[in-house]
């Protein structure tokens, strides 16, 4: 029992977004125990022949504890494979402490989440000069509550860019709170599965979104990202940054066109 259990984010979809780590782990693992529901099952080809393999869609809290600790306990090296990244809607802090109790180590191995997927997909940056500097990620309120703090009319109230997952089945009552912020004219786009081969990238405004939603069959699996910097391209809106600004000096630049700081 001298290895940890990990929890290791499979990325968005496209099986080649985990990590270095991850795929290492998994190719490592005795056991794996996966979100059969979200991950694609190609993750797992390169898995050890004899390394058992459980899809937890079906199950329950005690009954994933369960494989997960029973996985330590006979020495075996157990690898918890979640979509995305863990720490985004995972539901891998209610696992941990469980394991925590029984004096079981874990460690997390970050994934690539969708909206960064996402992001890449469209070429785009989610944070511009002049248009946003922040991303904000959240999601509505279903069976899982949010604060009355955190309800999306109040965050879009800072006009920053805006990533909703878990939300596009309620898709009129997104468009209906954000606009009480934001202008009708903002710019949308909803991806569903990124990453996956059928991915689907709907964009539209705050006024035409939810129709071109509704009719692209769109209903789970999608996150919707919200915001001007997905019209800044067209529209001339940003500024360039200073990084890159021939006039701004740092460390690893001097004065004067390609000049660098002596070493020493």
């Amino acid at each position: 029992m001298t290895h940890p259990i990990w929890f290791v984010g499979a990325g968005p979809g496209d099986p080649e977004l985990i990590t270095v780590k991850g795929k290492r782990l998994l190719m490592e693992a005795d056991r794996v125990v996966y979100t059969g529901s979200l991950v694609p099952e190609t993750l797992l080809n390169d898995c050890l022949p004899h390394a058992g393999i459980h899809d937890s869609a079906p199950l329950n809290l005690e009954e994933t504890h369960a494989l997960l600790r029973d996985g330590y306990r006979a020495g075996k090296k157990v690898v918890r494979l979640h979509t995305g990244d863990p720490s985004l809607y995972g539901a891998i802090q209610e696992q941990m402490e469980l394991l925590e109790k029984e004096g079981i180590p874990c460690e997390v191995v970050p994934g690539v989440s969708a909206a960064f997927a996402a992001a890449a997909a469209l070429r785009q940056e989610l944070t511009l000069p002049g248009v946003s500097q922040t991303v904000i990620l959240t999601r509505m309120a279903g069976k899982t509550p949010v604060p009355e703090k955190e309800a999306l009319s109040a965050l879009a109230a800072h006009g920053a860019t805006l990533v909703i997952y878990l939300s596009v089945q309620q898709m009129e009552k997104v468009v209906l709170e954000l606009s009480c912020q934001y202008p009708l004219s903002t710019p949308v786009c909803v991806a569903y599965r990124v990453g996956w081969p059928d991915q689907k990238l709907v964009e539209g405004t705050l006024e035409t979104i939810a129709a071109r939603v509704r009719e692209a069959g769109i209903r789970r699996q999608a996150l919707i990202m919200v915001g001007d910097v997905f019209k800044a391209r067209k529209e001339g809106l940003s500024r360039k940054s200073m990084l890159y600004d021939p006039s701004f000096h740092h460390g690893f630049r001097g004065k004067g066109s390609g000049s660098f700081p002596e070493e020493g």
